[in-house]
């Protein structure tokens, strides 16, 4: 498992902008392609997008719902004692081998309500969900690919491990933060300096672009460029010199 880098509360904090927000304060301090790394590269589908976005460390599990052959109770009990190893607030993420096909949801009412009590906020997983009502009720939240009627044969087949979901590696540990928008599952050694660079990168906005668009109601249109160019120019040079970067100016 990866080491834990940011408090609780710091997570609670992070919870409070959408998933775009947090990648714009990322791709100033990363030194990863903010072009390509970090979040999902296919589709998900937010199934809650009521519940707002969810923070939390990835406890990664493999998944199987067309092979009979995985069906086992101790293999519950082991998986149960795993996610237990590391405290909240935690997101598993669930790949599902039977895809592109899909034969069953590990997800639902139950399996919401015991992951919840084991500190356990939501899912991303590349396979189904169902109990959809029932799920948000128990306040887990979930994205995924698709909704489906039956479990089949749902049970844990591997966990701890390296896992591929929409396109993106995820390793047990990682921070991950997700809304309606997709994830985006951030270094460890970018942990420290993302609270702070989300903040400033919002606040950058709000004080040049945004703020100049606003007031553009009753404005020549030559102004109103004018404004703009300026603005842009403004939100490059704070970026700049907050981060020795231009940010996507």
């Amino acid at each position: 498992m990866a080491k834990r880098v940011l408090s609780h509360a710091e997570l609670l904090e992070l919870k409070r902008w959408n998933t775009p927000t947090i990648y714009n304060g990322w791709e100033q301090i990363t030194k990863l392609d903010a072009g390509r790394d970090a979040f999902n590269l296919e589709t998900t589908r937010d199934f809650m997008p009521q519940m707002g976005p969810m923070v939390g460390y990835a406890m990664t599990l493999k998944i199987q719902p067309g092979e009979k052959k995985h069906k086992n109770p101790e293999s519950w009990r082991k998986y149960r004692r795993y996610l237990a190893t590391v405290d909240a607030p935690k997101i598993v993420v669930v790949q599902d081998l039977d895809k592109p096909r899909l034969w069953g949801s590990f997800w639902g009412e139950v399996n919401a309500n015991v992951h919840r009590a084991l500190g356990c906020v939501g899912t991303i997983t590349d396979g189904a969900i169902r109990d959809v009502t029932e799920m948000t009720n128990a306040g887990f939240h979930a994205l995924a690919r698709t909704l489906f009627v039956g479990h089949a044969y749902s049970c844990p087949v591997e966990w701890g491990v390296e896992v591929e979901v929409f396109g993106r590696t995820v390793k047990p540990g990682q921070l991950v933060h997700a809304d309606r928008h997709g994830f985006i599952v951030i270094p460890d050694e970018d942990q420290p300096r993302l609270l702070e660079a989300a903040r400033f990168m919002d606040s950058n906005e709000c004080r040049t672009l945004i703020h100049v668009a606003r007031e553009s109601a009753g404005r020549p249109m030559a102004e109103t460029l004018d404004a703009l160019d300026r603005a842009q120019a403004a939100f490059a040079e704070a970026a700049r010199k907050k981060f020795a970067k231009k940010g996507e100016w």
